[in-house]
Formats: C-alpha cells, sequence, structure tokens
C-alpha cells in the first residue's frame, strides 16, 4: 500500500486503496505522504471520518512516522490538526466582547428549560463528525441547572489550555455549555478582533499554513466541497481515509433546514442586538408556521407547493432587507455591542441564504432535493417541530471539483470495492468509469484513478463463517417476527453471549433485546441504556453479554477476542424507501438509463453490509459466525453483489453446522 500511495503521489494520480482491518491502513499512507511532504515541500491534507479517529491519528500514528522518519529526512517534518471553527474557545467572547447566547446560562435556574426557537441550527464549521443527519450529539447534561457549571468549568479551563481544542477538555461539556464560549466562523470579528493575537482558531490555522502534514476531518472536506476551499490550506495531496463515508458526510454538509425557530432566532437576534424592526420578519415566520403545520411530510418532486414557496419567499426578501440593515455603521460603543451585531447578522446571513435556496427557480430547484419532516432532531430545536429541507441531489462534482482537481486524491477504507469493483464508489466520487477493457484504471479529464485492493492479514475462510439463514421468511414490516426471535434466541445460545446484533432499526433492536431477556439468562444490553462507549466497554468486559444496537454499532466497534463471536444482522441494511435524498438519487440514474436500485439502495447496503460484518474478526486469533438473517442474501439476484463485498467467509446456510460451531467456541472460550 505504502509503495501505490507513493506512485500515486509522484505521477499526480487518484488511488483507492481498500485495506482491510488489522492492514496498518494508517501507516501505509502516512509514511509516503510524510515523505513526500517533507521532500518535495508539498503540503499533504489528511482527513478522517471523525474527531476521534483524527485524534488517533495526530496523537499516535503520525508522531510514530514522524520520529522514525525523521533520521531519513532533510528535516523533521511540521505537523498540525485542523477542525471546525467552533471547535475552539473563542478568547474575546469568555472576557465579555460577545453577549451571551442563553440568558441566564450561568445561573442556577432548575426546571427551566428553553423554548424550541432558543437555538439556532448548528453553523456549518459546527458539524464535525456526523451521520447522514449531519449532526453531532455531544454527551452532558443538559439541564439549565447542570448547564451554569459547564460554563463555569469551561471558562476556568481557558486559563489553562494551551490550543482551546474542545476535545482537550475531559471531561467535555454540552453542546449548550460549549455554545456559551465559542462562536462560529461567521460569527468571527476576524481582524477587527481586539484579542485576534490570542485567538485559538486563527492560531490552529497559522499552524496548518506552516505544516507538512495537515490533519482534519471529512465536515471540513464537506465544507470546502460546499464552495468554501479556504477552509483548507493550500495543498497538493489530499489523503482521504474511511473514504467510503465521504459522500454521506459532504451530502450532510452541503443540507440546509428552515423552520419557524430558525427564523424566529434570526429577528429576537436582530432586535436584540441591532435595534431593529423586524414586523415582516415577524408575519413571514408566523405565516411559514401556519404552511409547514399543513404540509405532508415527504419528498416534494417539482419543488415546493406554490403557497409554501411564496411563503419561503416572503422570508428571504425579509432576511435581505434586515441584512442590510445589520451592516454596522461605525465603531459600536462596546466590544460586545459588536459582538452581538456579528452575531445578528451572521443568523441573518444564514436565514437569506437557505430561504434564497429553497425559493430558486425551476432550473436551480432540479439540483436540490426539497422534502418537509417533523420530528426531534436530538439537538437544538426540541420536538415536534416541521422543518423544510434541501440537499444536493448528486455532490460526486462537488467532490472532483472542490475536492479531487489539481490535486493527487488518496481514498482509503477496509470496503471501497463493492462487489468485486471499485466503480461504485469511484463513480460516487466523481470519478468516471474504467475504459473499456481496462478494469483497474479509469480517467477523469486528464487525471487517472486507480484501485487496489491489498488484502487482509486475516484468513477469513479459516476464521469466519457466513451463515445466511435462507429459511426464515423475507423480513417485513415488524420489528422482528417469532421465526427471527427463534432463530436468534437459538444462536446466541449455542455461543454462550458473545453477541453483537446489528439492526436495521432502533424499535427493531429494543423489541428483540426484550424478547432475549424474557427467554435467556444472559445480560443484554441495548443502545439506548447508556453512552454508546460504556456499553461498548461493558459487553467487551463481560464475554456472557450481549449489545444490540442500530447504525451506530455498524461502523467503529472494535472489540476483538471471545467476548465478540456472533454478529447478528437482522435484514440487509436497505435505505427506506422514503429516504428522500436517496429515492430522488435513483430516479435521477433511472431517468439517465441506469439502475437506481443498484447505484443508489444495493450500493448503500453493500456498504453497510460490509461495515457490519467487519465488527467480527479484529485480530488474527479471532473465530466466529457472521449471521445474516435475511434470505435474500442468498436467493435474490442482487444477493451475490452484496455477498462478494463481505469479507470472503466460509458461506453456509445450514443452521446445524453454524450452531455446532458456536457451541465449540464457547466451550474453547
Amino acid at each position: 500500500m505504502a509503495r501505490a500511495v507513493a506512485a500515486a503521489i509522484e505521477a499526480g494520480e487518484h488511488l483507492l486503496v481498500q485495506a482491510g482491518t488489522g492492514t496498518g491502513k494508517s501507516l501505509g499512507y502516512l509514511v509516503p505522504a510524510v515523505r513526500h511532504a517533507v521532500q518535495e515541500d508539498e503540503r499533504v491534507v489528511v482527513s478522517t471520518a471523525t474527531l476521534a479517529l483524527q485524534r488517533q491519528v495526530i496523537t499516535r500514528d503520525l508522531p510514530l512516522v514522524a520520529e522514525a522518519l525523521t533520521p531519513r529526512l532533510p528535516r523533521a517534518p511540521r505537523l498540525a490538526v485542523l477542525k471546525g471553527w467552533h471547535n475552539y474557545l473563542c478568547v474575546h467572547k469568555i472576557a465579555g466582547g460577545y453577549p451571551a447566547d442563553e440568558p441566564g446560562a450561568l445561573f442556577e435556574l432548575p426546571g427551566d428549560q428553553p423554548g424550541a426557537a432558543e437555538h439556532p441550527p448548528p453553523a456549518a464549521d459546527e458539524v464535525t463528525a456526523a451521520g447522514p443527519a449531519g449532526r453531532r450529539a455531544r454527551s452532558g447534561a443538559g439541564g439549565r441547572a447542570d448547564l451554569g457549571a459547564q460554563v463555569v468549568r469551561a471558562r476556568e479551563w481557558a486559563g489553562e489550555t494551551g490550543t482551546g481544542d474542545r476535545d482537550d477538555l475531559v471531561p467535555g461539556v454540552s453542546d449548550r455549555a460549549w455554545r456559551q464560549v465559542s462562536v462560529t466562523s461567521m460569527e468571527c470579528l476576524g481582524a477587527k478582533c481586539p484579542m485576534v493575537d490570542e485567538c485559538f482558531p486563527m492560531r490552529a490555522r497559522a499552524l496548518a499554513k506552516e505544516a507538512d502534514v495537515v490533519v482534519t476531518n471529512h465536515a471540513m472536506l464537506g465544507i470546502a466541497a460546499s464552495g468554501s476551499p479556504h477552509v483548507l490550506p493550500e495543498h497538493e495531496v489530499l489523503i482521504v481515509d474511511e473514504a467510503h463515508e465521504l459522500t454521506d458526510r459532504v451530502t450532510a454538509q452541503a443540507t440546509a433546514e428552515l423552520s419557524v425557530g430558525t427564523v424566529e432566532h434570526a429577528a429576537r437576534l436582530a432586535r436584540r442586538h441591532g435595534g431593529l424592526a423586524t414586523t415582516e420578519l415577524d408575519a413571514a415566520a408566523a405565516s411559514l408556521g401556519a404552511v409547514l403545520a399543513g404540509l405532508p411530510e415527504g419528498r416534494f418532486r417539482d419543488g415546493l407547493p406554490p403557497g409554501t414557496l411564496g411563503v419561503v419567499a416572503a422570508v428571504r426578501d425579509a432576511a435581505r432587507g434586515l441584512l442590510s440593515a445589520l451592516k454596522p455603521e461605525g465603531a459600536p460603543a462596546q466590544a460586545a455591542a459588536e459582538g452581538g451585531l456579528k452575531m445578528a447578522a451572521s443568523a441573518m446571513l444564514t436565514l437569506f441564504e437557505i430561504a434564497d435556496r429553497m425559493a430558486a427557480g425551476p432550473d436551480e430547484a432540479r439540483r436540490d432535493v426539497l422534502w418537509c419532516a417533523r420530528g426531534d432532531d436530538g439537538g437544538w430545536r426540541g420536538a415536534g417541530m416541521t422543518r423544510l429541507h434541501a440537499a444536493p441531489l448528486a455532490v460526486d462534482g462537488l467532490i472532483r471539483t472542490h475536492l479531487l482537481a489539481g490535486r493527487s486524491g488518496v481514498l482509503t477504507s477496509a470496503t471501497l470495492a463493492l462487489g468485486g469493483s471499485f466503480d461504485p464508489v469511484a463513480r460516487s466520487l466523481g470519478l468516471a468509469a474504467p475504459a473499456e477493457g481496462d478494469e483497474e484504471s479509469g480517467e477523469a479529464g486528464a487525471v487517472r484513478w486507480h484501485g487496489l485492493d491489498v488484502g487482509s492479514p486475516f484468513d477469513y475462510p479459516r476464521q469466519g463463517i457466513l451463515y445466511i439463514a435462507k429459511r426464515l421468511p423475507a423480513p417485513g414490516r415488524d420489528a422482528a417476527t417469532d421465526a427471527q426471535l427463534d432463530e436468534i434466541a437459538t444462536l446466541v445460545t449455542a455461543a454462550g453471549g458473545r453477541t453483537l446484533g446489528l439492526f436495521s432499526s432502533r424499535r427493531a433492536a429494543t423489541a428483540v433485546a426484550e424478547a432475549m431477556r424474557d427467554r435467556l439468562d444472559l445480560p443484554v444490553l441495548v443502545q439506548g441504556d447508556d453512552q454508546l462507549p460504556t456499553l461498548v466497554r461493558a459487553f467487551a468486559d463481560d464475554p456472557a453479554a450481549c449489545l444490540f444496537g442500530t447504525l451506530s454499532l455498524w461502523q467503529g466497534v472494535d472489540v476483538p477476542g471471545p467476548s465478540c463471536q456472533l454478529v447478528l444482522i437482522d435484514r440487509i441494511p436497505f435505505p427506506r424507501p422514503d429516504d428522500p435524498v436517496r429515492s430522488a438519487r435513483a430516479e435521477a440514474v433511472e431517468a439517465a438509463g441506469g439502475n437506481g436500485f443498484m447505484q443508489v439502495a444495493a450500493t448503500h447496503a453493500a456498504l453497510l453490509l460490509a461495515q457490519g460484518a467487519g465488527r467480527l474478526i479484529r485480530g488474527t486469533a479471532d473465530r466466529g459466525v457472521v449471521a445474516v438473517l435475511d434470505p435474500r442474501l442468498a436467493t435474490a439476484r442482487y444477493g451475490e453483489f452484496l455477498a462478494r463485498t463481505l469479507p470472503d467467509f466460509w458461506r453456509t446456510t445450514d443452521r446445524g453446522v453454524v450452531v455446532a460451531a458456536l457451541e465449540r467456541l464457547a466451550a474453547l472460550a
């Protein structure tokens, strides 16, 4: 892998590398990246999928590589980490340069829960590690009584930290508390700030501009791909780890939402900090609320309905007028006044841009997927609020144009070759299909790409079994059928616990967990009982335990050894039929003469299946079974495409063989 990465960088080509678990792929790309950056004086940007992986690379893997290579290089490599603006403390805000986002945040007000409109939507640079919804949840209590204590602790920490990086504050604080000590990039006063020389995010960006290797995350790539390339320093090489997640992260970053709470928040800031009358915007917010109350959930295939379009246009026009009025005409009397004005202008600009995008004409609207949704997003605005959403129909062009063009791109993951081919992932990343007769490389303009599977150190046919429960009925609408529950109980009993259950929905995970608690004398943990890291530790520490959950468990759970010898997958993880973005993309593929199901739904399912099955074998001594309780993997025409994406386990549909194997493993353990 290291040789291939070095050759691709030298040739100015793109490389897709599938490197299985245990390969050591971070060393495989970091060694040639550091060498090239120092020897050729060309900056390399390395992006990881999550902040946790980013921290691992910058604190463990990269220092190891730098130390090993420095004696063989002209000088020691310069390293830097770069995150979104909101991940750093704002020293000016802590010093009183901005008004508090939540009045009373530093006081004990038990039981005082803010309304939905108290909180703005997260800014683009806040969203640093999320799934398709594009929002990150932080641990920590969020009640107002605890909020003041958290804010005080964060402010005290400001006098101790040398980085201002939120992830260096241990234990952490809630999103609401962090909001009181940080600002977004749009709210920052920039060069006008009286404390600019002490600014943590400015310092991080200055270090990145001088570094040879900069480690960032996919959310930052999403910002760059959405048309803000300045968020990253100039670089000649881009390395994307966990590249299978890049399209979802870029989509999430480019997705906008509009609600009454969004409008009311911007209006309130304009009144409080700009001293403006917001009569027109208030009226538009009321009209928007009335329209949203009557809108059905789901996608608008032909753009916003006329009545909704008119109301969104009214929001846009009112926001435009207020935005002009919020431009400062002189130096405010106090620093906090300037900070407040910048916060108001930032919120109003965001509102205007979202409304302008959603009220676009037919040609522009066809580039976006528009839909209406209700419910709790688990974060800032509370339950039950109706929102309009806009997401790009395609992001391959954004990735190609803003991330890959003009530089070498190395994209790596344990799951890039779907159905035995790199084409589906390459297509999603904006790389053209290979030329006829050239199955391993293709062209995108003048830039070529190559696909390489470096294999795995694991002997999958000897270490694992893929069991497809062909005798079960195909999954339906029920969370779990009696036949599935019987199958799960039989397999878990044979394994003596030691089971990681991956389910397509929280409802299914909870239903199966409750049924197994009734049927089996084994500890059963289920996602939602506690913080996920706590549950994973409990699962790893008790070999008799089972852990059931949804998407968060399909990726990133690393439990080697006898605690995880059975991975259950309840059904093929196709996207929901009413998923607005994926259904729109499938229809676009069909309209262009392609197979929308295979290119969108089956590709999505293949990625998740491979990630889920990858939870089983984490070391050379691991043994176990991946049991897929969906007979379609063996019977449907697309089943073989999905199966070829999985590790090369020994495959069977015989439950007796699998039960005997699990019983032998349990006895040995």
